[in-house]
């Protein structure tokens, strides 16, 4: 059965009726590839909204809505969460599908359309607590990936937080093309076009804490350079 990741794995189908030697032919071995936005016209596009609370900070937790685009006519497909990541997880809505629903940490679906879309609400376990004020918010690996290849994927994430009690001190992956992040009134808008495996991580410190931040660990077990904020 196909499956669309989440926050962990995220391997994808595609439709039976796909020339699978010309699909094999092209794709990415997993390698984090960021590509022009044009270039990921049509692809998987996946939206998250991250609200990161003051109650965020003591617990971990933070409010996910999570939409699916673009997803590939299929008879049944599953989305999947890291089990101890994952909690209160429900359907929000659906379109062109005939069936989803929640199993356990996933969503199962059952007659995915062309047209299909699916939105889904949860609480994430993604914040964690780094010691001596130092906070980061760890999302991926994102991936849409068939038999031993990744294709491109379109990701978007919008992150609130507490401005008044938190500052960003540090991104990863670097701003560049493919990845772009944005200041909003309320946090950070990041949009990211790639072929691979993507995982984001960006760091905040206690806003009255001026010696946060600067020994940060690297974000994941494949380190990528990290940065200063975009101004």
């Amino acid at each position: 059965m196909p499956a669309w990741g989440a926050t962990d794995d995220w391997p994808e189908g595609w439709p039976e009726e796909a020339d699978l030697a010309t699909r094999v032919a092209l794709v990415n071995d997993g390698e984090l590839e960021f590509i022009p936005t044009d270039a990921a016209a049509g692809a998987h596009y996946h939206r998250n909204r991250i609200a990161i609370s003051e109650a965020s900070l003591e617990q971990g937790w933070v409010e996910l809505t999570q939409c699916h685009e673009n997803l590939d006519p299929v008879p049944a497909a599953q989305i999947l969460f890291r089990a101890d990541g994952i909690r209160d997880l429900a359907v929000d809505h659906s379109r062109d599908i005939g069936r989803a629903w929640v199993d356990g940490h996933s969503v199962q679906l059952e007659d995915v359309g062309p047209n299909a879309e699916l939105c889904i609400q949860a609480e994430s376990r993604a914040l964690q607590s780094l010691g001596d004020g130092l906070f980061r918010l760890r999302n991926g690996p994102y991936m849409r990936r068939f038999l031993d290849g990744y294709y491109p994927m379109r990701v978007v994430l919008s992150i609130d937080y507490p401005a008044q009690r938190l500052r960003l001190v540090g991104q990863t992956p670097v701003t560049q093309e493919g990845f772009n992040v944005h200041r909003t009134q309320h946090g950070l808008e990041v949009e990211a076009t790639f072929e691979g495996r993507l995982v984001t991580c960006f760091d905040f410190c206690e806003r009255d804490d001026e010696s946060c931040g600067d020994m940060a660990p690297s974000c994941g077990s494949h380190p990528v350079a990290r940065s200063k904020p975009t101004p």
